[in-house]
């Protein structure tokens, strides 16, 4: 069943440590959550996500593993974890942030959404009680309550009338979730979403209707969707400040190694993002030196490791001059190592994170961390 457990808190800002108990293992806090959106983390094998990259859970997507290979094929291999041969722990998101995405072709109402596949245009529809069947169906240790996620800027009136509509479907959720049993033999956690957009005001009340729910964990959504990275951080302090200390808080979406570090500082133990992985393939790189831009002319003869710091072995054992050769030829290795070192840097970030936080130096370690990857090297 799911647990969490606080091992140690930080004495100069709202930073912890803690671990998560699922039926399929523990998670020390603060996490990263590898993104893995159709049954994979594009590009990197189960065995690189364990061994190099220490990956303790991935994420996958409610829409993306609904169009496929659908919930049929999903139950008849007996969830996500044994179709895709992955033992730890996995959470899915509801599918709103992807019906938000789609915009035009999305149609929402009190009763869920109307909305049509990006990939063959059928129409289709989504309630509060859907989104829990499917993720029932996929099988996640963590699942996510139906919301909507509002887009960035947002008018006061429609985020305010849309957090009215995202708490009515979590009565729905919570209710539907509560009356149904999981269809594999382990257990799942449902987590509510707190919405608001950028206004303090909204946030304090979504917070606080999220806390009376009363959920083993909690989530933030509808950030890091184009606002300023300040206006990220004031409203991720609103709600850490109304949501209860002793559980688990999920900052959905986030972000870069500077926004992760800024928000472990505020109280946040779980995160998620596309960015490393999305980069790589575009060839920037993370370290704790700086970012790298391995396409760069100035790495075509740097026989140094592309880094060799990294607890990732391929980074110790391929140059920056090779990595840039890849990329250069348009070589398949080329991402999968780039996303591989990134990942496992993301990795790295949030456990080193932990043991500043258990050792009391977290507050001058990310001070220095922060203006670190902030450099262009």
């Amino acid at each position: 069943m799911f647990n969490f457990e606080l091992a140690s808190t930080d004495a100069h800002s709202q930073a912890r440590a803690g671990v998560i108990t699922t039926d399929h293992g523990s998670i020390n806090t603060p996490i990263f959550m590898p993104v893995g959106t159709i049954g994979t983390v594009k590009g990197v094998h189960q065995r690189e996500l364990v061994k190099d990259i220490k990956a303790q859970i991935i994420l996958g997507n409610t829409y993306h593993l609904f169009l496929r290979p659908g919930i049929d094929i999903l139950e008849k291999a007996g969830g996500l974890h044994k179709f895709m041969n992955w033992d730890g722990p996995i959470l899915t998101d509801s599918g709103g942030y992807q019906v938000y995405s789609l915009g035009e072709i999305r149609k929402i109402k009190p009763e869920g959404v109307t909305f049509r596949s990006h990939i063959d245009g059928r129409k289709l529809f989504f309630s509060p009680e859907i989104a829990i069947d499917i993720q029932r169906s996929i099988g996640g240790d963590i699942i996510m309550a139906f919301d909507e996620c509002t887009p960035y800027p947002c008018d006061y009136n429609y985020a305010k009338k849309s957090i009215k509509l995202t708490h009515k479907w979590l009565k729905r959720c919570c209710d539907h979730f509560d009356n149904t049993q999981p269809k594999y033999d382990y257990a799942q956690t449902m987590i509510p979403i707190v919405q608001g957009s950028t206004y303090t005001d909204l946030r304090k009340e979504s917070a606080k209707v999220i806390a009376d729910f009363d959920r083993p964990a909690n989530a933030i959504g509808g950030l890091s969707v184009g606002e300023p990275a300040p206006e990220m951080y004031a409203m991720t302090d609103v709600v850490c400040n109304e949501l209860p200390w002793e559980k688990p808080r999920y900052l959905m979406g986030v972000g870069t190694p500077m926004n992760i570090l800024e928000c472990i500082a505020l109280g946040i133990d779980m995160f998620d993002c596309v960015l490393p992985s999305r980069n790589a393939r575009h060839g920037l790189l993370y370290t704790a030196e700086g970012m790298i831009n391995i396409k760069n002319a100035k790495w075509k003869d740097c026989f140094d490791p592309i880094d060799a710091h990294a607890t990732t072995e391929v980074s110790r054992v391929h140059t920056k001059a090779y990595l840039r050769h890849l990329f250069q030829c348009k070589e398949l290795l080329a991402g999968q190592i780039a996303t591989i070192h990134n990942l496992g840097f993301y990795l790295w970030l949030v456990t080193t994170a932990r043991e500043k936080i258990i050792d009391g130096t977290f507050t001058a370690w990310k001070t220095s961390m922060v203006q670190n990857m902030a450099r262009r090297l």
